[in-house]
């Protein structure tokens, strides 16, 4: 078996492509190559690649650009496992951008999301139809797309609005949180937002007519700047939805001698943060310079939760609990 070029043999590529390359036709049949689509071949040997995929089918028809979850994706907007992208396949799917039920993951074209690709064509077109893709047609206006490296895609701003169509309400705003989220702190480099607040803020108010503005004008309201990560923004409604006082991202705590430390959540009022601990906390230094940070915290008067994905998995009660205790023992009546 015959390797292939260079340019094409470590990602996705369309069959022209392949023919430009000097490929025998022969060769796009063998066993080391995926066929996910009509006129798309992807080398096993390669790894994911959602950005080269999307690329190889629009090299087949210029006309389509990628949107919803697939843009989210490429943009790096976070989303629940059940949108993530899974290419395992599936027959021609079209599908109409329509408002989702609350409540529900996803309306009756998106029971399975992430086994598709999803591209698009400007309204009025014909829907994108092949295997593996979900088709959509769109109403587009200027600057609602943009390109990335020659991928042409929704902007951040478009998907975001593009996505409440798709994700429930808690989903839709911890991708908001993440496209927002911005801070400067003393230590590491600055965190700039892949949209600013106020910027969204005026997009999704002149974005009439679009499916999916009508909640995110509700999640906007919802929308905090300066969240780290999905579980901080899925803490963070958690404890409004139980009706505790507000917690901030990034809050500010100042210890004995004025110095800032940082905590992902923090509420001034009755001086109680909370730290969610990911899996990089279990290393021996994080863990060295959370203890350091710990007593800092505790010597200037606050006290502090720490929460992990074994709390979270132990449902809301659980964790509402905890800080209920300690946002008592701080003078909060409860």
């Amino acid at each position: 078996m015959s390797p292939l070029p260079e340019e094409i043999g470590g990602r996705p590529f369309a069959v022209p492509e392949a023919a430009v390359a000097g490929v025998p036709a022969g060769r796009l049949f063998a066993r080391d190559m995926h066929r996910p689509s009509r006129g798309v071949r992807v080398p096993k040997s390669c790894g994911p690649d959602l950005p080269a995929l999307v690329r190889s089918h629009a090299a087949l028809d210029p006309d389509i650009f990628a949107s919803l979850v697939t843009a989210a994706e490429v943009h790096g907007v976070p989303l629940p496992t059940w949108a993530e992208f899974r290419p395992d396949g599936g027959g021609p799917v079209t599908a109409v951008v329509e408002p989702v039920p609350w409540g529900k993951k996803s309306g009756p074209h998106f029971r399975e999301p992430g086994r598709f690709l999803h591209l698009s064509r400007e309204s009025g077109a014909p829907l994108p139809r092949r295997r593996g893709v979900a088709g959509h047609r769109l109403k587009v206006r200027s600057g609602d797309l943009v390109e990335i490296d020659g991928l042409r895609l929704t902007s951040v701003a478009r998907t975001w609005v593009d996505l409440g169509s798709v994700l429930p309400m808690d989903d839709l705003v911890v991708a908001g949180d993440a496209i927002v989220s911005e801070h400067a702190r003393h230590f590491g480099l600055p965190k700039v937002a892949m949209v600013p607040l106020a910027e969204l803020r005026e997009f999704v108010d002149g974005a009439s007519g679009i499916h999916g503005v009508r909640k995110a004008r509700l999640a906007l309201d919802l929308l905090r700047i300066g969240v780290d990560s999905p579980p901080e923004s899925k803490l963070r409604l958690l404890l409004d939805d139980a009706g505790l006082p507000e917690f901030t991202p990034n809050c500010r705590v100042d210890d004995v001698l004025n110095r800032p430390v940082w905590t992902d959540l923090g509420c001034p009022r009755f001086r109680t943060c909370i730290e969610y601990e990911g899996l990089h906390h279990l290393t021996p230094e994080q863990q060295a310079l959370d203890a350091y940070r710990d007593q800092r915290v505790t010597d200037a008067g606050w006290r502090q939760v720490k929460v992990n994905s074994i709390d979270m998995s132990h449902g809301p009660d659980w964790v509402v609990s905890r800080v209920r205790q300690a946002l008592r023992k701080q003078g909060w009546p409860g």
